[in-house]
């Protein structure tokens, strides 16, 4: 029988040895062990490589080592991944393993401004790790120039054609030179489009794990919590009282869902935050940084972020709703047990999601066993609903923006107010008398005799609506407000 490889054995560089010590790691990971030996020697890998198997290493470690013999100054690797935690994740993964050597990298995605990344290709790092659509904004300006580039990644391939990015990567390949270029292919499935894109990209791969089932990591204890629509939020709250979860990260359906889930923990006592599409960068960053240090004990996920979430030792994971497909629920459980540790996943399943369980345990080959919870009233009344009506949400929605219209609306008017005294004074007459913005029409009065009519001075742009009142015929924001928002275009 022959030993499990060490990462001495692999021959990688002292420097990169050096900080793998410091990081703790002795022995590579089996993806690892099978990735990096090919990937050494210059072959294209494509490899189907599950969440929390240690895959970032198996492709970083390999293109480390090659560059520590290359000169510097030109960007030499560029990695493509789908969100823009994954992308955070791996450059503090690439910071951590490159301590004891010169080697730079830098993270490309939307959400922060462009003016470090702009220097980061400027200056030449060595690698870049990217979302898509960030990548081509600046394949747009002259000096996003990647024509040195040795190495290119493809990592959570299968992601990137779930979020539709298929077009962009297609792109983002003509800027890249073809010619002694080594690709490494990473997909935790391989749907048809990502098979025809990775035959389009590689050339003789080196093949791994492509016949293996999607399963969970192996140290993932399942469970699944039958349970009414309306009492999810209870039963997590109990749960995270008993103490049987110091910290989770719970996956919802949609972003409208996590907000709520998260506002209901909050007042119920309970340290949370939330992680998705419609929060900013800046928010996202402090979610999970937060999380991370322990000064939230609930992040709250949408499954856009079930990929970039890399939190050490997290011991449990909750799918709050079902996910549709069997790789989402493989990737948000894969959140924990990660690199051959263990940890806990907890599915929530009300009677309308049952469908959905089925096709996830035909999918993993396994029954999960079914829990019920001592002293829990599942036939309790919910305190507050999870979701809003779509119809009310609407409706807040229109409401703010009627407020916020009138509000733009009466500044604009005290502006033009402002700039009407000032042209008076200045020409010797006397100030308008002003009519307050806020005013309906209903409240100005008749027209003054020997007034010229209302309405007749054409209305300056970008005032939206704002009066002269009595003395210069045009009426309050207010008035143009209500009428915009029975617009059909709202």
């Amino acid at each position: 029988m022959t030993a499990s490889p060490t990462f001495t054995t692999l021959q990688l560089h002292p420097s990169l040895l050096q900080g793998l010590k410091a990081l703790g790691f002795a022995r590579p990971t089996p993806i690892q062990g099978e990735a990096i030996p090919p990937a050494l020697e210059g072959k294209d890998v494509l490899a189907c490589a599950m969440t929390g198997s240690g895959k970032t290493y198996a492709f970083l470690l390999p293109i480390l080592h090659q560059l520590m013999s290359k000169p510097r100054g030109h960007t030499r690797a560029l990695v493509l991944t789908p969100t823009r935690e994954l992308a955070a994740q791996i450059l503090d993964s690439l910071n951590d393993v490159t301590v004891h050597t010169p080697l730079t990298g830098a993270a490309v995605f939307g959400g922060v401004g462009m003016g470090p990344q702009e220097h980061a290709f400027r200056s030449g790092v060595d690698v870049i790790i990217a979302t898509p659509g960030r990548l081509l904004d600046h394949f747009r300006q002259p000096y996003a120039k990647l024509d040195k580039l040795e190495y290119l990644v493809l990592d959570e391939a299968d992601r990137m054609l779930d979020m539709g990015f298929l077009p962009e990567i297609k792109k983002i390949l003509r800027h890249l030179p073809t010619t002694k270029r080594q690709t490494l292919f990473f997909s935790a499935t391989m749907p048809a489009p990502i098979a025809a894109l990775s035959q389009e990209m590689l050339n003789k791969p080196v093949t791994l794990n492509l016949q293996r089932q999607a399963a969970p990591a192996k140290g993932i204890t399942q469970a699944v919590y039958p349970v009414s629509q309306d009492l999810k939020s209870a039963l997590l709250v109990a749960l995270l009282k008993r103490g049987d979860m110091p910290q989770a990260l719970v996956f919802t359906r949609t972003k409208h869902r996590a907000n709520r889930l998260a506002s209901q923990l909050v007042t119920a006592g309970i340290k949370a935050e939330r992680i998705h599409g419609n929060r900013s960068q800046a928010q996202r960053t402090q979610a999970l940084a937060g999380f991370k240090e322990g000064s939230y004990q609930v992040l709250v996920a949408t499954d856009i972020a079930a990929r970039g979430i890399d939190v050490e030792a997290l011991g449990h994971v909750v799918n709050f709703d079902v996910p549709v497909a069997a790789e989402d629920y493989i990737h948000r459980v894969g959140r924990t047990a990660r690199a051959e540790a263990t940890g806990e996943a907890f599915t929530f399943v009300s009677p309308e999601e049952e469908g959905e369980l089925k096709l996830i345990e035909r999918a993993i080959k396994k029954q999960l066993p079914r829990v019920t919870v001592p002293d829990f009233d599942y036939s309790a009344k919910p305190q507050a609903k999870l979701e809003v009506p779509l119809t009310e949400r609407i409706a807040e929605i229109r409401r703010k923006k009627a407020e916020d219209r009138a509000r733009a609306a009466e500044k604009a008017a005290r502006r033009a107010a402002a700039q009407d005294a000032e042209a008076a004074r200045r020409a010797g007459k006397p100030a308008p008398r002003v009519q307050p913005a806020g005013r309906a029409k209903a409240d100005v009065g008749p027209p003054v005799a020997g007034a010229p009519p209302r309405g007749r001075r054409p209305s300056r742009p970008g005032r939206g609506g704002g009066g002269r009142g009595a003395t210069g015929g045009r009426t309050g924001g207010a008035g143009n407000s209500s009428r915009r928002d029975d617009s059909p275009y709202k």
